[in-house]
């Protein structure tokens, strides 16, 4: 007993201090659950460093402090970059044009981007494509040293890259700190990975003649990257075109392009030469620069993530030239609680799935069967925890989620929750808007399969429970989608675990979790969620070409 109560004391005097000087400290004794409710300290629950304690995580105030000569109020203020980057030279574009960034929360403009054209983006596109001449020539051990080398400045510059998250997207300040330390964990595999791209030997039916294949770098590459994850999805992208030799253009979401663009300097100060990695900012082009970056013959692969829409007409142009893509797509991802599930693990899980990122990522739960034996017991407990949720500005003490990043988007979710209402749902819990573009953590029960919310993607804080009698029944309700990209099911059933697995048609399946993603796996979608795979081995191939070297013996006279 005196060891846990002294060990309380240190975190509440770590805690005391950390108001006084505003810096981060690390925190001994308690980890996980007390731990986070004590000093905002949990563990990472995804990615290469799972179980860990996050980097980054404050314990008092995480209100940066904000000057004017360091608006943002970064440790590193010169990582605040508002530019794009061609050939290793921070430009702005030649019509002069910007675009503005915005506090989601305050709607505060946070700073101001160059609205660069198609011209900017030819003129990356050919910086890339001249750079990969050399750059695919570089041993894998020193793109190893290049990525290592990005991962040790980046983990030391972690607070700051979670402080651009929290300002540009939103994200509640834990949420950030998940984020910041997921992305680092594909900076880490990914450095292993340059030394993995394998090719074999392959036994030949010729006598005399022996095969072999190589894995050699695709060539330049684009890097289209979306909003709710700014470091991770750059990472994920960025990180196995560097370990293999390929050249990007990256092209940032024009809501939150500060990330981005402090992770490239990161890059560009952990050597990576110029050229290799150049970034384009856009907003009013984005149209004609996306078409761009998918017909110009000098790019051959294009790495999208966003939505089954956009997806589809960037295939469209991508077919021109006949390019290599991966699409991560929309998703509509089912949920499904067994009667012989453990409610806290189902709970839990749920809560993971559903409620990260205010909702507003691809894999998180959209529609939550519960079989009707525990429906109203898990309804309950799940809405206790939900009811426990603060919603504000993620630099604000206590806050779990943040404001969601659009108006329009508050819009479609209030939609989402009245449609489902005026269709005989109960809300348990929320079920309105907030100051701004905030909308309060939402449980629903009783939803039917008629609401918008059973066939459209939400993208945001709401949990819609729908009741189901037999797997039969609920497997088929699952698979009534036209895309597949997660599914989750809880059930302490062995045979089920496997049964259920194999019969969703998702491509990522979370059996009794609801995390799903780690660098070391592969992460992606089936049916209209898209195609190809990011992390993993399957990430790093995504990249390469694979050729087949055939070689000849002499010919006996």
């Amino acid at each position: 007993m005196t060891s846990k109560v002294s060990s309380f004391s240190r975190i509440c005097s770590v805690s005391r201090q950390s108001r006084l000087n505003n810096k981060v400290r690390p925190v001994a004794g308690l980890v996980g659950q007390r731990a986070l409710s004590i000093a905002a300290r949990p563990l990472i629950t995804s990615g290469a460093t799972a179980g860990r304690r996050i980097v980054g995580v404050r314990y008092a105030s995480n209100w940066p402090k904000v000057t004017s000569e360091n608006p943002l109020g970064l440790d590193d203020p010169s990582l605040l970059i508002q530019k794009g980057l061609i050939d290793g030279k921070w430009v702005d574009t030649k019509s002069g044009k910007t675009f503005e960034v915005t506090d989601p929360a305050s709607g505060k403009v946070l700073g101001t981007c160059p609205d660069q054209t198609v011209q900017d983006t030819k003129a990356a596109i050919d910086a890339a494509y001249k750079a990969f001449g050399t750059f695919k020539n570089t041993s894998p051990m020193q793109r190893q040293n290049w990525l290592s080398e990005l991962h040790k400045l980046y983990m030391e510059n972690i607070n700051d890259i979670t402080r651009l998250i929290v300002w540009e997207n939103g994200k509640s300040w834990t949420d950030a700190s998940v984020e910041a330390n997921y992305a680092a964990s594909f900076f880490s595999w990914f450095a292993a990975e340059a030394l993995r791209t394998n090719g074999e030997t392959i036994p030949c039916s010729v006598p005399g003649t022996r095969n072999l294949t190589i894995k050699q770098p695709i060539g330049v590459v684009a890097l289209l990257c979306p909003w709710n994850f700014p470091a991770a999805m750059i990472a994920r992208k960025l990180g196995p075109a560097l370990a293999v030799g390929c050249t990007s253009v990256v092209k940032t979401p024009s809501e939150t392009p500060f990330t981005t663009l402090a992770i490239v300097e990161l890059a560009r100060r952990a050597g990576v030469p110029d050229g290799v990695i150049n970034v384009i900012n856009t907003h009013e082009n984005l149209q004609d620069v996306g078409n761009e970056l998918c017909t110009n013959p000098l790019v051959h692969k294009v790495s999208f993530t966003g939505s089954t829409n956009v997806g589809k007409l960037l295939a469209k142009q991508c077919s021109s030239t006949l390019k290599k893509m991966s699409l991560e797509l929309g998703g509509n991802a089912p949920l499904i609680v067994f009667d012989d599930a453990h409610i806290p693990t189902a709970v839990q899980g749920t809560i993971a799935s559903k409620f990260r990122g205010s909702g507003q990522t691809c894999v998180c739960a959209n529609r939550i069967y519960v079989q009707e034996g525990i429906y109203d017991k898990f309804s309950e407990a799940l809405a206790e925890k939900v009811a426990q949720f603060k919603v504000g500005s993620g630099f604000d003490d206590g806050v779990t989620h943040g404001p969601l990043i659009h108006a329009r988007q508050a819009d479609k979710v209030d939609e989402h929750v009245k449609d489902a209402v005026s269709k005989g749902a109960k809300v348990l819990v929320g079920g309105k808007r907030g100051k701004g573009t905030e909308y309060i953590p939402t449980v629903l029960t009783d939803v039917t399969d008629e609401c918008l919310i059973s066939t459209e993607e939400t993208f945001g804080p709401v949990a819609a429970l729908f009741r189901f009698k037999t797997e039969e029944e609920v497997i088929e309700r699952a698979n009534n989608s036209e895309v597949g990209l997660a599914g989750y099911f809880f059930s302490e059933d062995v045979d089920r675990v496997f049964r259920v697995s194999e019969a969703l048609e998702t491509g990522m399946v979370g059996a009794n979790t609801g995390m799903i993603s780690q660098a070391v796996v592969p992460f992606g979608g089936v049916k209209e969620s898209g195609y190809g795979r990011e992390g993993g081995h399957q990430g790093t191939e995504e990249y390469t070409i694979t050729k087949l070297i055939a070689v000849g013996a002499r010919v006996k006279q």
